[in-house]
């Protein structure tokens, strides 16, 4: 893939890849407040603003490094986590599913959307448009990585929001004994990512994943 294809995509991208991860992070927060915890709220991460949830080397300069390397083949990054206090929900087992599984489900709702979007672009567009392409190009982005951002942050791995799931829903001896875990989920997380990438059955497990999640969404606005 030569430079100027790699600016493309990266424009393609950009844009849901931004408001996937900004409704994402807000989303914990805005439950956490309802639930009790005003600690994103009153640090000002409950907002549409995205540089609030950027994270400069995570959201920027780590994801533009991997594509280049890997010639746009590989885009991999992460936001700023919203701060949370469990200790100050209501009910603090039982709401962090909620708070936990908020993340995952804004990106699920954003996907409908593009989808939405991408189909009102193929009833209504021009194929020989430019501006059609493009946005069409975009929706069909908005997609896959809201997709992958919800599947991939649903893992049953602490930190990440499928692991809080798995702390909320078992009972408290084994959740105490999971949430312990916790510490290693960084080093466990970058080794399955690392092993994904070179042993081919186990990525192409997590490519089905993936792919199958995309075509739910697209046969279901008739996209394929």
């Amino acid at each position: 893939m030569d430079f100027t294809n790699i600016i493309i995509r990266i424009c393609v991208i950009a844009i849901p890849v931004v408001l996937a991860i900004t409704l994402h992070e807000a989303a914990h927060g805005y439950v956490a407040r309802m639930f009790g915890d005003n600690t994103a709220y009153m640090l000002g991460r409950v907002t549409l603003n995205p540089a609030k949830h950027i994270d400069p080397f995570g959201t920027i300069l780590f994801p533009l490094l991997t594509t280049l390397i890997s010639q746009g083949g590989v885009f991999f990054g992460w936001a700023k986590p919203v701060p949370v206090n469990f200790n100050n929900l209501r009910n603090p087992k039982a709401d962090m599913f909620w708070v936990a599984a908020a993340g995952p489900a804004s990106n699920f709702v954003q996907a409908l959307l593009w989808g939405i979007v991408a189909r009102a672009i193929a009833t209504l567009g021009s194929a020989d448009s430019l501006v059609s392409q493009f946005w069409f190009a975009v929706a069909i982005a908005g997609i896959q990585w809201n997709v992958v951002i919800a599947i991939f942050n649903l893992f049953p791995i602490l930190p990440l929001d499928g692991g809080r799931i798995v702390v909320s829903l078992l009972p408290k001896r084994l959740s105490y004994s999971y949430s312990r875990l916790e510490p290693y989920g960084m080093p466990i997380l970058l080794g399955l990512i690392i092993l994904m990438s070179v042993y081919a059955p186990l990525g192409n497990a997590f490519g089905h994943l993936l792919g199958a999640g995309d075509r739910f969404f697209t046969s279901l606005f008739g996209l394929e």
